[in-house]
């Protein structure tokens, strides 16, 4: 979290996982949400809320924010949410970027979301063999770590795998996934096209990384 036991100059680690004001140091770091009553960006814009805080602090006020969006029936007997339980975990990542002062840009449309994350592959994962079984690597190993020992994830490695799992499971279009070499942008499609009001969506994939 600090340089070392005599320098107590904070490391990026210290900034994104301690700092509730990460932005003045980390420009970048931070999620812009934004749900569109239509099907394109020039349509009208129902909500915005820019996400920032510590590393934790994002995930949790992101996830609320998704599951507010997230509408679907509740089987009061039971307690089973069977679409919004897809949804805890979505913005638990470890391999975006925080060079760049760009966001992870979620927008929620009608007819799908949009999960723009900056940074492209790394490492062993290319552009060629991107969400292929067993292929992955660590931008940021130490943002890994602290994830884990907060509680936010548990196995590295496995999140495009169990994100095109459970929407065959769903029964959702499978996961639509644009890489290049400066960001990676994933779009979720609902069952039978649109997003409707008491209508169940996909949810978003618990392993899905998109923060």
């Amino acid at each position: 979290m600090v340089a070392s036991a005599t320098e107590t100059t904070p490391t990026v680690l210290g900034i994104l996982t301690l700092c509730t004001r990460t932005r003045d140091f980390i420009p970048g770091a931070y999620v812009q949400f934004l749900r569109i009553e239509g099907t394109g960006l020039a349509d009208p814009v129902s909500d915005a809320q820019t996400i920032d805080g510590s590393l934790a602090e994002v995930i949790r006020r992101t996830e609320e924010k998704l599951a507010a969006h997230n509408r679907t029936a509740v089987d009061w007997k039971t307690g089973d949410r069977s679409g919004s339980h897809l949804i805890h975990g979505s913005v638990r990542n470890r391999k975006r970027s925080y060079e760049a002062p760009t966001p992870v840009r979620i927008t929620w449309y009608n007819d799908h979301i949009e999960i723009m994350n900056p940074g492209g592959p790394f490492g062993a994962v290319t552009m060629e063999n991107f969400g292929q079984p067993g292929v992955s690597d660590y931008r940021n190993p130490n943002v890994a770590e602290a994830l884990r020992v907060l509680g936010f994830v548990q196995r590295f490695g496995v999140g495009i795998a169990t994100a095109r799992r459970e929407l065959e499971v769903n029964g959702s279009p499978p996961l639509e996934l644009n890489v290049n070499a400066s960001f990676v942008n994933v779009t979720l499609r609902p069952v039978g096209g649109l997003f409707t009001q008491g209508a169940a969506p996909p949810g978003l994939p618990s392993g899905l990384d998109v923060c």
